[in-house]
């Protein structure tokens, strides 16, 4: 009478009969194998989450030069203005997930960019804050427009119109009481003054504001 063949499977060409003793040994190196997968998932998934959290409190200088989609950049936006406990945990999981899609490209750029801020020479930090100051007063006042344009005539007068037309729309949009939307032209309006300072010396643009400042508050 002929035995019945043992069920089992072949492994580098050997014979590993289930329920065996190595059957079991291959198993249990797979499931720690496995376990190990999810660990490092888990753990990158974490690392993700908290650039994620870390993005929120980044100077708008350096945010505002990141390589980001409008989908991430509207998340973290958003979660700046919600103070709900639930709401805010729910939107940094959204953001985290967002996060795990970025480019490679684009996720060194948000590290750099962390790091920079805690690193950057206070000359380079001097040059942001007075690239912040002004986008804002271009966008807020029409004279420091005329007046931007008049002495950087190297500027695409009409680029920067409209982008400072698109950015007062933009902040003029939402429901009452929440903080105004800042859009992409926001953003290009950073971008194209930081350009242009840099090209022909913040120092000097930073200390004729300065004196402009003081005109204004005397």
């Amino acid at each position: 009478m002929s035995r019945k063949p043992k069920k089992g499977y072949f492994v580098r060409g050997q014979f590993v009969a289930e329920g065996s003793e190595l059957d079991l040994e291959l198993k249990r190196e797979l499931k720690g194998t496995d376990e190990a997968s999810r660990t490092d998932l888990k753990r990158e998934s974490d690392e993700l989450q908290k650039l994620g959290t870390e993005l929120l409190g980044l100077r708008a200088g350096l945010f505002d030069a990141l390589p980001l989609d409008e989908k991430l950049i509207d998340a973290v936006a958003e979660a700046k203005r919600i103070t709900n406990f639930e709401g805010k945990r729910r939107q940094m999981q959204f953001i985290g997930k967002l996060m795990r899609k970025l480019e490679p490209e684009a996720l060194e750029a948000v590290k750099q960019a962390l790091a920079e801020q805690n690193t950057v020479p206070a000359a380079e930090a001097a040059a942001l804050h007075e690239a912040e100051r002004w986008r804002d007063r271009l966008i807020a006042d029409d004279d420091a427009l005329g007046g931007w344009i008049e002495t950087h005539p190297g500027t695409d007068s009409q680029q920067l119109r409209a982008l400072v037309r698109q950015a007062r729309k933009d902040m003029k949009t939402g429901p009452a009481g929440e903080a105004p939307r800042q859009g992409k032209a926001y953003r290009e309006i950073f971008q194209l003054v930081r350009a242009e300072l840099s090209v022909h010396g913040g120092a000097d643009h930073a200390a004729a504001a300065a004196a402009q400042d003081r005109e204004d508050n005397a």
